[in-house]
């Protein structure tokens, strides 16, 4: 008795020092078993997003001024030495969930372990969180519904924009080219990849060498999962924008590989023709992706197809340097100058993540109320801009913007670090506020980016009669249903032949086309044929194209009765 009577002692000590640990500072509480308070009422929620990221400090400014605004703050941790899948999967094992959960690829082992609370009744059904409500149309809102059971279980935190997108960069493919050729040239514009190599192949020959190194041409990144740059160009070439998988017959809305068509020969013959020429950097097959890196910091690389996210720490590396003529400009090009591009993807619609509330929660409805007023247009000002005096000013017209100190101050890494808020996973919305007059991101706001460029980028811009870069690339017209269908061949597994196909045409093609394009221009025609020959024996893509097929006319035909039932147009 003595034994027990100390053991529920020591336990009963140990419950009254978790009971008085906030997951912020100072000293919180749990009433009655309900949801934990600080001393000052501010209820503290967890949270947990399968991703890495950096933990922001509780007396963050901002962190602190939404909590006060709100009455509620979010206690965010990130992924750390676990996979997403691995890490959910011992929060299922265990049963217990942070109150707020990205669970990533770890999402439908969620969804399947019912850790998730249906979310549909409380934002669609009441009138209790109109900000909620209001991040998408009730056709959106529908096809987030899951298709099994109707219920809305996650949140999709980077699907929406208001009025226009106001991102100045452009992060998409494209062939990128230097921005000093581009000056060399006397500021051209570029349209066929014709012109793009015959300038590349021009500057190489007046200008040999940069910083005594010898200068690269063009670089096509093929290593693992990267080798998308590689594959994927006829698609873009052809006048499609980037569904991935396939080009779609928007009339039929028949699936065909991109890998067969007349414009894949063309282009890939063009760039076994520049490879002959010294123009193609000969180790571009065999480089590692931090040798790629490397080579494009050091500023040597004239251009590449690529990914504009996939490069960026090249470019911040440049611009550290200074050097911003060493930095790049993209185009969407085409081999057809008749043929209309659709390089820049319009921001779609995700309905296969998003952050969603668990059955652990005890305060479903708080939750909520905390979310509604992190979009809600003074939750998106206070944080993005911050707060007003003090991060940022208005003028008399109700526009937003920053003075240089300002500006300088948020530039310091320091000073970001610890005033910034921890919520870049929770929902929100991008483009403008709600008073048509300003961005949601100061850095997109146009007389606030323009203020943070070089007067070189300036000029450039000037050039071509620009205000930002995506204004170089064309976006995609129209926004079909379907798009992008690469995300189905995520439900593909090893046992489907569409997933065996597409597992066996990536082998193909990561086999094949660099033998095409370094093999010789006088050996390209019987490459090719050996390529396409072998490319049909060990592919079976009409079950791939079939099965996609299937999905477009299926994604069509839910979005028409979606829009028919709400009678939306």
């Amino acid at each position: 008795m003595k034994k027990l009577l100390k053991s529920v002692l020591v336990s009963a000590a140990m419950l009254t020092v978790f009971a008085g640990c906030s997951s912020g500072g100072g000293s919180a509480s749990s009433e009655n078993g309900g949801q934990q308070k600080e001393e000052d009422g501010i209820k503290v929620y967890s949270g947990f997003f399968a991703v890495p990221g950096e933990e922001v400090p509780d007396s963050s400014r901002l962190y602190q001024a939404i909590a006060k605004e709100s009455g509620a703050k979010v206690k965010v941790t990130w992924l750390t030495g676990q996979t997403a899948k691995e890490r959910i999967g011992v929060m299922i094992s265990g049963g217990d969930y942070p109150d707020l959960v990205d669970a990533s690829d770890g999402r439908s082992a969620m969804i399947d372990a019912g850790a998730y609370i249906p979310l549909e009744d409380y934002i669609l059904e009441t009138d209790d969180y109109p900000n909620l409500r209001a991040l998408y149309s009730d056709v959106d809102w529908e096809k987030i519904k899951s298709a099994n059971d109707g219920h809305i279980y996650t949140i999709p935190q980077f699907s929406s924009t208001k009025v226009e997108d106001m991102d100045p960069n452009y992060g998409g493919e494209a062939f990128w080219i230097q921005k000093r050729v581009l000056e060399w040239a006397d500021w051209p514009v570029l349209t066929t990849v014709e012109e793009y190599f015959d300038l590349i192949g021009a500057y190489l020959e007046a200008n040999p060498e940069t910083d005594g190194q010898k200068n690269i041409g063009f670089e096509t990144l093929s290593d693992d999962w990267r080798y998308f740059a590689l594959e994927n160009p006829p698609q873009f070439l052809a006048g499609y924008p980037n569904d991935g998988a396939a080009i779609v017959d928007p009339d039929t809305l028949e699936a065909k590989v991109y890998d067969l068509i007349p414009e894949a020969e063309e282009y890939f013959q063009i760039l076994s023709e520049q490879y002959d020429k010294g123009v193609i950097d000969p180790e571009t097959f065999t480089l590692k992706y931090d040798q790629y890196i490397a080579k494009l910091s050091s500023g040597r690389v004239l251009g590449m197809i690529d990914q504009g996210w996939n490069f960026n720490t090249a470019v911040d590396s440049l611009n550290a340097q200074e050097k911003y003529d060493l930095t790049y400009i993209p185009w969407g090009l085409v081999l057809d100058s008749g043929v209309t591009p659709q390089y820049r993807e319009v921001n779609t619609l995700n309905t296969n993540g998003g952050v969603g509330i668990t059955t652990s929660a005890k305060d479903v409805e708080g939750i909520l109320s905390f979310l509604d007023y992190l979009v809600s247009e003074e939750g998106t000002i206070l944080s993005n801009w911050g707060e007003v005096g003090v991060d940022y000013e208005i003028d008399d017209s109700g526009k937003f913007y920053r003075t240089e100190e300002q500006r300088a101050t948020w530039k310091d890494p320091d000073y970001y670090k610890v005033n910034r808020t921890p919520y870049s996973y929770l929902p929100g919305f991008k483009g403008m506020l709600p008073d048509g007059i300003n961005a949601v991101n100061p850095s997109q706001q146009p007389e606030e980016y323009l203020a943070t460029l070089e007067d070189y980028d300036k000029e450039l811009l000037a050039a071509y009669g620009h205000e930002k870069w995506t204004d170089f690339v064309a976006a995609q017209d129209p926004l079909t249903p379907w798009f992008p269908i690469y995300t189905e061949r995520n439900s593909w597994t090893a046992k489907d032949e569409a997933g065996i196909a597409s597992q066996n045409m990536q082998e193909v093609k990561m086999q094949w086309l660099p033998k095409v394009i370094s093999g010789g221009a006088e050996n390209f025609a019987e490459n090719w044929k050996s390529y396409t020959n072998d490319y049909e024996k060990r592919i079976n893509y009409k079950a791939y194209e079939e099965a996609l097929t299937t999905e477009v006319k299926r994604r069509v035909e839910a979005d028409k009765e979606i829009r028919e039932r709400l009678g939306a147009e």
